[in-house]
C-alpha cells in the first residue's frame, strides 16, 4: 500500500525499489510567512483527498544553488516539510531515523540527494528527513515590538521539534516505533542535535542522537542582536520588527549574503572573517537556556545515547571550495590564533607535529579541530561526564586524485553513511568512482547507524576517559581498522585544554 493516513489527511508516495515506499513534501508546520512570519512554527492546515508525495517540497529561503537539488524562489513558503522512506509499508515497528541537514544554518535541504533514505531504509530503518527555516528567518534575531509581542529566537530549533513532534504523532502509519527514534544531523544539523538534548522543548522525542562534524558556535543575545543590526542595515531597513516583517525574505538572503562578503574581504574584522557563519543557535536562556557543553555535563540529556564522528581533516574542503580565509603567513596565523582567543601554545605544538607543513596546512588543521574535531570529543566527553553513554568515531578515508588528493575532510562521511557515495553530486567529495573497498566501507557505516538506531549499539565500545575508545573509518586498502584505544595523533586534543566554546565574539 503507498497511501498512508496523517494526521493532516492521506498522502502518497512512490515505490522506490523493492518494498521501499518514499513520501515526499508533507506538511509538519504552516508556511512561515504572512502572519506567521518570524514565529514559531504553527500547526499545517489539514486537505482532503489524497496529497500526492512525490516530490520534494520547497527549500527554505537561501541563495545556495546545490548539485542535484531545488533552488530557493521568491515566492516558495511551504517550507516546512519531511520526507519519509519506509521498508515497511504494510506495518511493523522498526526504528526511526530523523535527519537534520547542515549548511551553517543558511543553506542546505533534505532534497539533496546525498540525503536519499533508500539505502538506510533497506538497512531497517524508517527514514524522515526534513526542512526546517535557516538565515534570517531561522535563526535571526527580532527585537521585542513596541507593543510588547515578543519573537522567539532559534525558530530553526522550533522547526525541528515540531518535525519531531509529527513524527511522534505520524511515524506508526508509515511502519516506525515512535518510542525508537534517533535523531541525527551533520554540520549545524549535528549542533542542532546537539541544542536539542538539552531542551526541555525536545525531551522526550527521541532516544538516540548521531552527531557527525558538529558545529562548535553558540552565539550570545548580544552576538545575535549586532548580527540583526548589519543585517538590517545592508538591507537598508531599520532593526525593528516592522523594519525587518517589511523587508521581504529575500531583501533579508542578499543583505545576509552582504555583509558576509563584508567580513570575508576585511582581515581586521575578527574571527568572522575567517569564514564568516552569521547565524547560530542563540543562548536566549528560554528556547535554548543553555549551550550543548554544559547542559550536557549537567545532564540534561543522560537519557539519550549519543553517537559522534568527525572527520580527520574537515577544514581542507572549506579551503578547497574557497569559503575560508587563506592564512599563509606566520604573522596571519598568529593573527587568527589571537582573533579566536586560542591557548598559548597551541599553534606551536601543531607546528610541532607537522614540522614540514606549511604554514596553510598548519592554520586548516587548527580551524578544523577548533570548529570540529575537538567539539566532537567534547561532546562524548562531557555527554559521559553527565552521566550519558557515547561512541566516538573518526572519518579518515582518503582517495589520491589526478591532480592532487581527496582527503577525509568535511562532509565526505555523510554519503557512505548514507550509502550514497556513488551519487554524482558527491563525485568531488569522495574523488570520483567507487572502488570494492569504498563500498565495502560505505555498507560497515550504514550498518553501524542501523544498529545503533535499532539497539544502541553501533559495533565498538562506548567511550570513556580512560580508554578513550574511538572507530576509525578506513577503507581495507588504507589499513586494518583501529576500533578501540587510538587516540589523536601526536595527541593533539591536550593543546585544547585552555579553550572555551563559543570561540566566536561580535
Amino acid at each position: 500500500m503507498d497511501i498512508f493516513t496523517t494526521t493532516g489527511g492521506a498522502v502518497r508516495g512512490a515505490r522506490v525499489s523493492g518494498d521501499v515506499v518514499a513520501v515526499l513534501g508533507i506538511p509538519y508546520a504552516a508556511p512561515p510567512f504572512g502572519a506567521l512570519r518570524f514565529q514559531g512554527p504553527a500547526p499545517a492546515a489539514p486537505w482532503t483527498g489524497v496529497r500526492d508525495g512525490r516530490a520534494f517540497g520547497p527549500v527554505a529561503p537561501q541563495s545556495a544553488e546545490l548539485p542535484g537539488a531545488p533552488a530557493w524562489s521568491p515566492g516558495d513558503e511551504d517550507v516546512l516539510t519531511v520526507n519519509v522512506w519506509t521498508p515497511a509499508p504494510d506495518g511493523g515497528s522498526l526504528p526511526v531515523l530523523v535527519w537534520i541537514h547542515g549548511g551553517a544554518y543558511t543553506f542546505g535541504s533534505s532534497a539533496q540527494p546525498d540525503f536519499d533514505g533508500e539505502a538506510l531504509a533497506r538497512a531497517g530503518l524508517v527514514v524522515v528527513t526534513l526542512n526546517y527555516r535557516l538565515g534570517f528567518e531561522g535563526f535571526g534575531h527580532v527585537p521585542a515590538a513596541g507593543s510588547g509581542t515578543a519573537f522567539p529566537d532559534n525558530r530553526g530549533l522550533l522547526d525541528q521539534v515540531a518535525a519531531l513532534r509529527w513524527v511522534r504523532e505520524n511515524i506508526a502509519a508509515f511502519g516506525g516505533d515512535p518510542g525508537n527514534v534517533t535523531v541525527a544531523g551533520q554540520s549545524s544539523g549535528a549542533a542542532s542535535v546537539a541544542c536539542l538534548m538539552v531542551m526541555d522543548r525536545a525531551r522526550g522525542l527521541f532516544r538516540r542522537a548521531v552527531a557527525h562534524s558538529p558545529a562548535s558556535p553558540c552565539y550570545t543575545r548580544e552576538i545575535a542582536e549586532a548580527t540583526t543590526r548589519e543585517v538590517a542595515a545592508a538591507a537598508g531597513r531599520p532593526a525593528t520588527p516592522e523594519g525587518l516583517a517589511s523587508a521581504p525574505p529575500e531583501l533579508l538572503v542578499a543583505a545576509s549574503d552582504r555583509v558576509v562578503e563584508a567580513y570575508r574581504s576585511d582581515p581586521r574584522s575578527g574571527s568572522r572573517h575567517y569564514d564568516p557563519s552569521l547565524y547560530a543557535p542563540v543562548l536566549d536562556g528560554d528556547v535554548l537556556p543553555v549551550d550543548p557543553l554544559t547542559g550536557l555535563a549537567a545532564g540534561a540529556g543522560r537519557d539519550v545515547e549519543l553517537l559522534v564522528c568527525h572527520t580527520t581533516e574537515e577544514y581542507w574542503l572549506l579551503d578547497a571550495v574557497g569559503s575560508s580565509a587563506k592564512v599563509t603567513t606566520e604573522d596571519r596565523l598568529g593573527r587568527f590564533a589571537a582573533d579566536f582567543g586560542l591557548p598559548d601554545g597551541l599553534v606551536a605544538g601543531y607546528r610541532a607535529a607537522r614540522p614540514d607543513a606549511p604554514v596553510l596546512d598548519v592554520y586548516l588543521a587548527v580551524f578544523g579541530d577548533l570548529l570540529f574535531g575537538e567539539y566532537a570529543h567534547r561532546l562524548a566527553e562531557e555527554h559521559v561526564r553527565g552521566g550519558g553513554r557515547a561512541f566516538l568515531s573518526r572519518f579518515d578515508r582518503r582517495r589520491t586524485g589526478p591532480h592532487e588528493p581527496v582527503r577525509a575532510w568535511h562532509c565526505a562521511d555523510v554519503p557512505f553513511a548514507f550509502g550514497n557515495a556513488d551519487e554524482d553530486c558527491v563525485s568531488f567529495l569522495v574523488g570520483g568512482a567507487l572502488t570494492p573497498a569504498d563500498r565495502a566501507l560505505s555498507r560497515r557505516m550504514v550498518r553501524a547507524w542501523a544498529d545503533f538506531a535499532g539497539t544502541g549499539e553501533p559495533g565498538w565500545p562506548s567511550y570513556d576517559d580512560t580508554t578513550r575508545r574511538s572507530m576509525v573509518w578506513r577503507t581495507e586498502e588504507e589499513g586494518i581498522q583501529e576500533p578501540v584505544g587510538r587516540v589523536d595523533p601526536g595527541d593533539l586534543r591536550t593543546l585544547w585544554a585552555g579553550a572555551r566554546f563559543p570561540l566566536f565574539r561580535p
